[in-house]
């Protein structure tokens, strides 16, 4: 059993309406959702594969209809409590207080100084390696929209021990690469509108932007990106679900 600290292990979707966000999802990606017993309750599990070596990848959680929907990652620690009290000490603001989870982990939440919300997670059984190229449906990405790139760097270097290496992006913004030794595990960058609240941003692994982006559309999506190109890396897209969620998507290059 082996832990990867720093790497984004898990992503939860949370909404008033799981149905509907299910429905959309299952049908843009080709997920499918499974209902799994966690104690008392029941958790919907999405699943990614072709049926025969499905995997859980993330799941849907119930939120109040006042709150907006959103995704929100999970990233690896191996001391939930010690990171938590960290994350405190660094200026966050708890969300949820470190709990156990039945047999499978143990995890809390806090939202960073920025405002952006995101969890740790420590997995009761290790977890997965990195794999040598994403599968279509997987997770491959997360990014930091801050409304203040410099105090966020401090606080993710602080917290997790990560370090930084930088990409020019277009006009005088500076794209961050958050990394454990050589591995990069997300990004960061000063959000294009000021007034944008904080969010970390997930990207899924498609075959074909284009058709993933027009499936979104006629799915109920809005396109909040059209279809880009990332020279050297892929062509990403993001939208925005019916539920008011923003994620991305991108067509990994060759």
């Amino acid at each position: 059993m082996s832990h990867l600290p720093g790497k984004f292990v898990w992503f939860e979707h949370a909404s008033s309406d799981i149905p509907k966000a299910r429905r959309f999802y299952d049908a843009l990606f080709g997920w499918h959702t499974e209902s799994m017993p966690t104690g008392a309750q029941r958790y919907s599990m999405i699943l990614n594969g072709d049926g025969t070596r499905s995997e859980g990848i993330g799941g849907y959680r119930g939120a109040a209809a006042a709150q907006r929907a959103a995704w929100q990652g999970y990233i690896s620690v191996l001391d939930v409590d010690a990171t938590y009290a960290s994350a405190l000490a660094a200026g966050a603001t708890g969300v949820s207080a470190p709990a156990d989870f039945g047999i499978f982990g143990r995890g809390a939440t806090f939202a960073d100084p920025t405002g952006a919300v995101v969890s740790v997670w420590k997995n009761a059984h290790g977890d997965r390696p990195d794999p040598e190229r994403t599968p279509i449906g997987g997770w491959c990405w997360s990014e930091l929209w801050t409304r203040d790139d410099e105090r966020a760097l401090t606080f993710y270097e602080q917290v997790f021990g990560y370090t930084r290496d930088t990409m020019d992006i277009d006009g005088d913004a500076t794209y961050y690469l958050l990394k454990t030794g050589e591995v990069a595990r997300g990004g960061l960058m000063r959000s294009v509108r000021p007034d944008a609240p904080s969010m970390w941003l997930p990207y899924v692994a498609v075959a074909d932007c284009e058709a993933t982006t027009q499936r979104a559309k006629a799915l109920g999506g809005a396109v909040l990106m059209p279809p880009s190109d990332i020279p050297n890396i892929g062509r990403y897209a993001i939208v925005e679900d019916p539920l008011g969620a923003a994620i991305a998507f991108i067509k990994m290059c060759a």
